[in-house]
């Protein structure tokens, strides 16, 4: 039996949705489309978490736990995030102990829990989580290398805890052991696009970590000074290599897109949604073949038409839109992806990365 598609979301004029009104709008959309409940359900959960409405956020993490879900580990580690946000710390303290009692399976589980505890400045906890982390993935006999962690099951995350670990360790300003100078090896050995000009410790710096999330605009101001220095290096080093890029279509443009030239939609999705997670998975998919420079590109119908007209091309033609693609990045209309883990999303939503397109339960 199939599943029905999702429609694309009906065109909205000068409404700008509410956190409320996007978590309501997905907890709907979660009871018509149940084949995608867990994935909607926790978008929905997030957006009650950004409301304020961190009760409704824990009702449906704990809905999706008592019901049975694909990642239950990650859940628990969204609730007990949540807690923690909401000011039930004992609480999420209590859950923490008893999921690492569960031995997660999931990097990103580890890794959330990890960095509510960084967040909550509680670093030797944090440290602490991120070393269980990596112990319990690698296993306690695997050599810690780059070679070992290039061939798990999962090197993207199990990497994302190495770095934080180093992260959490240089603001508790411990020396540097093994570990550590594994991290300053993978991230060496980072494409130049993502790890940028500077080193991993100057990245992690306490003053420089303090001046970013202090609000003080003479820090601010300083810290955005030694950025857009660190920008335009990043440009001059972005005129070397070309960049990969995955085409993407904001929802005005998708639907226009699909409207003009229907038969698109195998390539993109049927829906606004879905072509989202289309080209985060794309992504995914470059990164862990080795493609070293990625990003996205953002296209525009009218942009797209006038490309095909001078260089007399089709749409339907998969390496049309590939050099469409590729012609943006050249034009400097595309962005670096992955962004970093606190940083906007890619995709326009105003939420951090780490909580919308780069949230591995919606992949």
């Amino acid at each position: 039996m199939s599943h029905k598609r999702r429609p694309a979301p009906p065109q909205r004029t000068h409404i700008e949705q509410t956190p409320v009104m996007q978590a309501e709008e997905l907890e709907d959309l979660a009871r018509e489309y149940p084949q995608d409940r867990e994935e909607i359900l926790v978008e929905a959960a997030g957006c009650w978490v950004d409301a304020g409405q961190h009760a409704r956020a824990l009702a449906l993490y704990q809905q999706l736990l008592d019901t049975g879900c694909g990642d239950a580990h990650l859940i628990e580690a969204y609730r007990i995030n949540t807690l923690w946000e909401a000011g039930r710390t004992d609480e999420a303290r209590d859950a923490a102990v008893q999921l690492r009692r569960q031995h997660p399976t999931d990097a990103g589980a580890w890794n959330f829990v990890a960095e509510t505890f960084e967040t909550a400045g509680e670093l030797h906890d944090a440290a602490d989580w991120f070393n269980a982390g990596i112990t319990h993935l690698l296993g306690s006999a695997t050599p810690l290398t780059r070679t070992a962690i290039e061939d798990s099951l999962d090197p993207s995350r199990i990497e994302m805890l190495v770095i934080g670990r180093h992260r959490v360790r240089r603001r508790l300003g411990q020396p540097h052991d093994d570990l550590d100078h594994l991290a300053d090896e993978l991230h060496v050995h980072r494409p130049a696009l993502f790890r940028g000009p500077a080193t991993l410790d100057d990245l992690h710096d306490p003053d420089h970590l303090r001046a970013a999330e202090s609000g003080d605009p003479d820090v601010l101001r300083a810290s955005i000074e030694k950025l857009t220095a660190e920008v335009a290096a990043r440009r001059a080093a972005l005129s070397r290599p070309r960049t990969t890029c995955a085409l993407f279509w904001p929802e005005a443009e998708f639907t226009q897109l699909l409207a003009q030239w229907p038969a698109l939609e195998d390539a993109y999705g049927a829906d606004h949604h879905d072509h989202i997670r289309r080209v985060e998975e794309i992504l995914r998919r470059l990164s862990e073949e080795g493609e070293p420079h990625l990003g996205v590109a953002k296209g525009s119908v009218s942009d797209f038409e006038e490309f095909m007209r001078n260089e007399v091309l089709s749409p339907q033609d998969e390496d049309t839109r590939a050099e469409y693609a590729a012609d943006l990045a050249a034009r400097a209309q595309a962005q670096a992806w992955p962004p970093p883990r606190n940083s906007p999303c890619w995709c326009g939503t105003s939420r951090k990365y780490k909580k919308c397109c780069g949230n591995p339960a919606l992949t």
